[in-house]
């Protein structure tokens, strides 16, 4: 664990020197003061607003027991297992199956779910999901990878700004760095590309730890490998428009939400999906276990399924699930 938090504490501090270098190649010593100042501003930002900053971006709306005691209980449950205290419960209103945690730590933890993810899995898929969402707020990945959105989405807004200007051009010719224009060439099209290696590279490393750790906590790595098959087909099919409007984010999904896909590269958002499916499923030969065996008995039951109904409903404060005509409660409420 203490490699892991080296090897994070480095890869965060190559994110600020790309920004920071590339304040400099277009801006001379001036623009390395500026960049570093809006660095070292958004660092902070980031460690303390980074689960407001990320659910925001996603427009995710919190939920509790009176609006989703299904899926609140079974966040519930499984914090407990994994010795967590119970985090804020978010669904985004999304059709692509996908989840993500942030927080800056345990006690300010947040698990969001798709409504896209409510519909497609079943009860105890949902639960390896949230479990391996669990894995990373306990391994304290959640700010980590927030940090790194925030800086890998300001080194690419920064190359779109730089980009812009010389398709339209500004007319000045003053100082822009000591490699002048050449410099700016060099921020627009490397930067982007190193900051883009060093944010994956976080991701990349954690989501097998996680994957592993989230199947000891859920008690079945068959649940959360039968999820990734899932959510991997069908994100291949259904766009996320709010990720692709924020690629910066991408990696804090438990699938690559842009595409769908992903190859053992360094330039890949995720793990390939078949690598953690076999992993997992190497880790419950180990654990002995063959079939989908429950390990989750004291879980709320809902027929063993959460997918169907309309999970819009969640947000209509007070509203009574149960008397819906036909149907029968649904895991948000």
């Amino acid at each position: 664990m203490p490699m892991n938090y080296a090897k994070t504490a480095l890869l965060l501090a190559a994110l600020t020197a790309i920004f920071v270098a590339m304040g400099a190649l277009v801006g001379g010593r001036s623009g390395l003061l500026i960049a570093f100042a809006i660095a070292l501003v958004m660092n902070v930002m980031s460690l303390w607003k980074s689960d407001t900053m990320v659910l925001k971006m996603f427009k995710a709306q919190e939920v509790d027991d009176s609006s989703a005691p299904e899926l609140v209980s079974l966040v519930r449950t499984l914090a407990a297992r994994a010795e967590l205290p119970m985090p804020r419960v978010y669904i985004m209103n999304n059709p692509q199956p996908n989840a993500f945690a942030t927080g800056r730590s345990p006690s300010r933890a947040a698990v969001c779910a798709s409504t896209g993810l409510l519909e497609t899995l079943t009860r105890e898929e949902l639960a390896g999901v949230i479990a391996h969402e669990l894995a990373h707020i306990k391994n304290r990945d959640t700010l980590t990878m927030a940090v790194a959105a925030t800086i890998g989405g300001a080194v690419s807004m920064f190359a779109q700004y730089l980009q812009f200007g010389a398709i339209f051009g500004s007319g000045r010719s003053d100082d822009r760095g000591a490699l002048g224009g050449f410099g700016t060439l060099v921020a627009m099209l490397l930067a982007p590309m190193a900051a883009m290696v060093v944010q994956m590279s976080i991701s990349r490393s954690r989501e097998y730890a996680a994957d592993r750790m989230g199947a000891m906590i859920s008690g079945n790595p068959l649940w959360l490998a039968s999820a990734l098959k899932k959510i991997n087909a069908k994100a291949r099919q259904v766009i996320n428009r709010r990720a692709e409007e924020i690629p910066a984010a991408a990696h804090m999904f438990i699938v690559n939400p842009l595409n769908g896909r992903g190859i053992d590269s360094l330039f890949s958002t995720h793990p390939n999906v078949d690598n953690r499916i076999a992993e997992l499923e190497a880790l419950a030969r180990e654990m002995g276990i063959t079939g989908s065996t429950a390990a989750l008995d004291d879980l709320p039951s809902n027929g063993g399924d959460l997918s169907g109904g309309d999970p819009r409903e969640v947000w209509v404060a007070g509203q009574n699930h149960s008397q819906n005509s036909g149907r029968s409660r649904r895991p948000w409420g």
